[in-house]
């Protein structure tokens, strides 16, 4: 494999090989640098105009880092169109997998032949091939995942890469031999409305990669998880239980229904109880999803303030937990959305997407606003949780800086500063990542929380596959895993949530005060289970996803994921539609089974966990 960088400058000649329009890769920046220095950490190549591009290749344990440091070294203004985190070249492939990714069906797993990508060079060597993928807007995992690995299937050696970008973002693969160049970072100028001015003595520096290599792709996927290095709260390094009342309420939380809630859960190992979305509903909206922006709370639900309700739940023994959309307004706000001054602007219009606009992070207002409303209500109240969701898309991006895109950037990466002021204000905050589930599932996200939700696939029976898929894209130890209990449910459907769960962060919703005796009783033995395996959750490998499922709204067949740790184990196996009494003997093989947790496996819909040791 050879480290190198992509670049192009304004003015530059596009590449040949019928790429132009496809990539902007092989530009004449890059055909005419040249090597300054170079070892074992990164290469420093000089422009024809005398700019510095700096790649950095660092090896950290078992990855690399990559990134590029553009130096403007000249006496003129430079407009760059692309800048890449990572290119790669000289690796043998003939596989690629990545990672897909809907509302509710994160994380698919998607492996290709690169000839069923007609990817295969042409007979005389020459025209580019090219598989572009990316996302634009702020969503970053709405349709992909910023993740790729290769696989050589003939020496059995996969190369894995994982992009750090909350924003837009792009990989490519391109061959016109049997070597293959990968490489990716911001969304450039053709694909993402992204160009920068860098002035003389100025310099950019472009958003990390993690590179790793391996001889699977669980083995690769391991790596490339554990080289994430997220901010987790003291109080939630044990991983303790959550309970989250949204599928209880559905954002119409009042002070009764909490306390309801929270005299069942005092006593039970659940350590959060968190408010989730509605809390803030005025008189003239009953919609929590258009009336967010404003954050003052509802008189009606809360009439003695929402600092009331944190203290009844702290009475309970609980750490009371609070929702925030805070980076978007809705339609109905009574205040925000029509504060069109320190909104969003495409063109000199506010960026509206549906009943959401969205603040510019970027501006001072703005960010003393969101101290007022937000840091100031969690310190007030004594909030020890914060769930941070974000449940639209701004786009290509805004006005305000050399591109939409650019401006895209630079907003994103203030919402990032605003978390990073959370940390500072409130030290023991606990923070989760929110975007309609699991939109924003990438590093540089997970790396400013404690926890994510995995996906808002809370009532489907699709949760185990999502959940499985998410163990080779985030740590496990942050993936909240919700067990939605309702009243009418069946105790092979409480089985079948609550292992589900057991793949990360266990949390529990749902109507739990009106569940029957057997399911709550279930229920309390679920998280005592936990607390005896989540040390295997948190520090484990996943050496095994073995599924047959291909329709998500109709799972057929089963699954089982083994997941091991010093010579113990937890298989988790979920049985679908037909799939009643999987043949998971193979993997029982070696080991003896210490204890059990579930449903038997000779029925559909049935769930079941095993803790397992070397025998």
């Amino acid at each position: 494999m050879k480290y190198y960088t992509e670049w192009r400058l304004l003015g530059d000649n596009y590449n040949d090989g019928f790429s132009n329009g496809s990539s902007l890769s092989g530009s004449e920046s890059v055909k005419e640098m040249k090597t300054l220095t170079s070892d074992e950490h990164a290469t420093v190549f000089i422009g024809k105009h005398g700019h510095t591009v700096k790649c950095v290749h660092e090896c950290r344990g078992d990855v690399t880092d990559c990134y590029t440091i553009f130096d403007n070294t000249t006496d003129s203004p430079a407009t760059i169109e692309l800048l890449s985190s990572f290119a790669i070249g000289g690796i043998k492939a003939d596989k690629i997998h990545r990672a897909t990714s809907f509302w509710s069906a994160e994380g698919k797993l998607l492996s290709q032949d690169l000839t069923d990508l007609n990817m295969e060079p042409s007979w005389a060597n020459h025209g580019f091939r090219i598989e572009k993928f990316g996302q634009i807007g702020s969503m970053p995992v709405r349709k992909w995942f910023p993740f790729l690995v290769l696989e050589d299937s003939e020496s059995g050696e996969f190369t894995g890469i994982q992009l750090y970008c909350a924003s837009s973002w792009q990989i490519e693969v391109i061959t016109r031999t049997r070597e293959v160049t990968v490489t990716g970072g911001l969304a450039d100028r053709d694909y993402g409305s992204w160009s920068k001015v860098i002035l003389p003595g100025e310099s950019f520096t472009t958003p990390k990669a993690v590179v790793a290599r391996g001889n699977s792709l669980c083995d690769v996927c391991d790596k490339l998880v554990k080289a994430q290095s997220p901010r987790i709260a003291e109080v939630d390094r044990d991983m303790p239980v959550i309970f989250n009342e949204y599928c209880t309420t559905w954002g119409n939380p009042t002070l009764e229904n909490l306390t309801k809630t929270a005299k069942r859960l005092e006593g039970s190992g659940v350590r959060y109880l968190v408010i989730d979305c509605g809390w803030y509903r005025t008189e003239k909206c009953n919609n929590w999803f258009s009336s967010a922006g404003d954050w003052i709370p509802s008189p009606k639900l809360f009439p003695n303030g929402i600092g009331e309700a944190a203290d009844m739940i702290r009475s309970h023994g609980l750490i009371p937990g609070i929702w925030f959309e805070l980076e978007n307004v809705g339609a109905e706000s009574e205040y925000a959305f029509g504060m069109t001054d320190h909104l969003l602007k495409r063109d000199g219009y506010p960026v509206t997407v549906g009943a959401r606009r969205f603040w510019d992070m970027r501006d001072p207002w703005v960010k003393n606003y969101l101290e007022e409303r937000v840091t100031g209500l969690l310190r007030d109240a004594g909030f020890g949780y914060l769930k941070i969701d974000y449940n639209e898309n701004i786009g290509a991006g805004a006005d305000g800086a050399e591109s939409y895109g650019e401006a895209l950037r630079q907003s994103i990466e203030a919402s990032r500063d605003f978390i990073r002021s959370l940390h500072r204000d409130l030290p023991d905050l606990v923070i989760e990542n929110c975007s309609s589930g699991g939109h924003r599932l990438e590093p540089s996200m997970m790396e400013l929380c404690s926890q994510a939700s995995f996906s808002d696939a809370h009532e489907s029976t699709s949760i185990p596959i999502i959940a499985a898929n998410l163990h080779r894209l985030i740590r496990p130890e942050q993936s909240q895993i919700w067990a939605v209990l309702r009243a009418n449910a069946d105790i092979h459907r409480i089985n079948y949530l609550l292992t589900s769960a057991f793949l990360g962060r266990l949390c529990l919703s749902g109507e739990i005060f009106d569940l029957k005796e057997e399911a709550w009783a279930q229920a309390l033995a679920s998280v005592k289970f936990y607390d005896r395996i989540k040390y295997i959750i948190r520090d484990g490998k996943t050496t095994l996803i073995r599924t047959n499922v291909k329709d998500y709204s109709s799972p057929e067949g089963y699954q089982a994921v083994l997941r091991e740790l010093d010579g113990r184990a937890l298989l988790i196996v979920h049985t679908f539609g037909n799939g009643a009494n999987p043949p998971i003997c193979d993997i029982l093989d070696g080991y003896k089974i210490v204890e059990t947790f579930g449903s038997e496996l000779d029925g559909d819909f049935r769930g079941k966990a095993f803790v397992l040791e070397k025998e």
